[in-house]
């Protein structure tokens, strides 16, 4: 099937999902190693078998990853390739260049705050995005986005995105909370911390607080997280808080292991 969808000339929402899952075999949300190898071959036996020629992005990027065994590449890099309508994975991307700017549309449609955008979140989320494109949709083809982004970023299937899978949209180079899952920490561990750095204890942190905290964690796990780039990590974090007010639930966003 994912051959035959391979040959397509446009490729549906969710017909790219079926490609990224039918290659992404063992499920870790990448296309790697021979998974990636096998993909390039049969990407190339598709187009020439429905007669059309590799798009330059496709040669460009076979070109990239024919003789790299260690390569490896995710659902952004992915549609990127294939002729998918729409692009739709892309529109997030353009809208939201940095890290900061993903924080603050996070809140904004995390509209109950419960930490989790949710199924009817990510449709207002991807309605928007669509009017603000100026992009033609009707309610079928709103629900097919919905349901085909969650079911690409939800990996631990509960029907809702938590942060760090709704930051895979975002590139590698960008999404800074790659780094914090190696210093995210147990919850009894993360509220000491943030009863430690909420010095004046008023149950949130400032700017000062923050800067403080990162200042720590960044000597602390240096081989992870770079002190040049704590202004970065800062801004993101901010983003979370409510007029420069950072609580305790959404700071546990980037650095609790547990639910809150």
């Amino acid at each position: 099937m994912a051959n035959a969808y391979l040959q397509g000339v446009e490729i549906s929402a969710s017909q790219f999902l079926d490609i990224f899952h039918h290659y992404d075999n063992d499920g870790n949300g990448y296309i790697e190693g021979k998974e990636l190898q096998n993909f390039i071959k049969e990407l190339q036996q598709a187009r020439k078998q429905a007669g059309l020629e590799l798009t330059d992005k496709m040669k460009a990027f076979i070109e990239k990853y024919e003789q790299n065994a260690d390569g490896k590449i995710g659902i952004i890099e992915l549609v990127q390739i294939l002729p998918t309508e729409e692009n739709f994975l892309l529109f997030f991307r353009q809208q939201l260049k940095s890290c900061a700017e993903f924080m603050e549309a996070w809140r904004n449609y995390d509209a109950d705050h419960s930490g989790y955008i949710e199924a009817d979140e990510l449709k207002n989320f991807l309605k928007d995005l669509l009017q603000r494109a100026k992009k033609p949709y009707d309610e079928k083809k709103l629900e097919e986005y919905t349901l085909t982004t969650l079911k690409i970023f939800d990996s631990n299937k509960d029907g809702k995105l938590c942060l760090s899978e709704m930051a895979r949209l975002l590139p590698d180079h960008e999404n800074f909370l790659l780094k914090f899952q190696g210093v995210k920490m147990a919850r009894k561990e993360f509220n000491k911390i943030f009863e430690l750095y909420d010095q004046d204890r008023n149950g949130y942190m400032d700017e000062n607080e923050l800067d403080a905290l990162l200042k720590d964690l960044c000597e602390k796990n240096h081989k992870v997280l770079e002190v040049n780039k704590i202004p970065t990590y800062k801004s993101a974090i901010m983003a979370l808080s409510d007029g420069g007010k950072l609580y305790r639930t959404e700071l546990a966003l980037v650095l609790c292991a547990e639910e809150m």
